[in-house]
């Protein structure tokens, strides 16, 4: 993804959580975020790992990961996860991970309906969210009307409306596409293109079972599950 990025020549990286959780490599993953200057905000899975998110949130795979990833990571690793906002705005863009509504309640922002409420939570013309790993946006006309695409589209920002757009993930898809997915914020065009990068899924899944890991956190990136 990085590379893909670096070939279209972005001028910054907005990482919207969970830079931790599921993966093999958590240090890597946030040393390489924190070379890049990347913008991040927390995820449920990063205050998970750096304590400050009770872990009877989650599901037994996700518990058994984070605790994990907790001892993989060093004291300064977990001091830099743990200070992360919950909420940022950056060029006119709204950054959190779950929803703007409730941010520190982690809920989920799937459907139409559930876009819809998020608008009332934000000013910028723009929200980016993840969470669900799903790919979506959601169109707040001027005439008040909410309009909801899945998927990984294109999204050109016209005047007036609010956006809210899920760019996916990265690291853990679950759309059924077991490619990586993120998006391309171009700030002249006015357009967010949702991108689809292949990588080597087998190896992923080899590091995750050779490190001990539950299995389906590795099994599942085959199927984009």
């Amino acid at each position: 993804m990085l590379a893909d990025l670096d070939g279209l020549g972005v001028d910054g990286v907005f990482c919207l959580g969970d830079l931790v959780g599921y993966g093999a490599d958590p240090g890597s993953v946030v040393e390489m975020l924190r070379a890049r200057g990347a913008r991040s905000v927390a995820g449920n899975h990063d205050y998970a790992a750096a304590g400050r998110l009770a872990l009877d949130w989650f599901n037994p795979h996700a518990r058994a990961a984070a605790e994990w990833t907790a001892e993989q990571l060093t004291a300064d690793q977990g001091v830099y996860l743990a200070a992360l906002p919950l909420v940022a705005e950056h060029a006119g863009a709204t950054l959190v991970h779950a929803s703007p509504r409730a941010p520190e309640s982690w809920p989920y922002i799937v459907g139409p309906g559930d876009g819809a409420e998020a608008f009332t939570a934000f000013t910028t013309p723009l929200c980016f969210i993840g969470h669900s790993h799903l790919p979506s946006a959601w169109t707040l006309g001027a005439d008040g009307r909410v309009a909801f695409r899945p998927g990984s589209g294109r999204t050109v920002l016209q005047p007036g409306a609010q956006y809210l757009i899920n760019v996916g993930s990265v690291g853990q898809p679950r759309d059924g596409d077991p490619w990586a997915a993120y998006a391309v914020w171009d700030l002249e065009a006015g357009v967010v293109e949702g991108r689809r990068i292949a990588y080597d899924a087998l190896e992923a899944r080899r590091r995750i079972h050779a490190a001990g890991l539950p299995r389906i956190l590795g099994d599942r990136l085959l199927r984009g599950r």
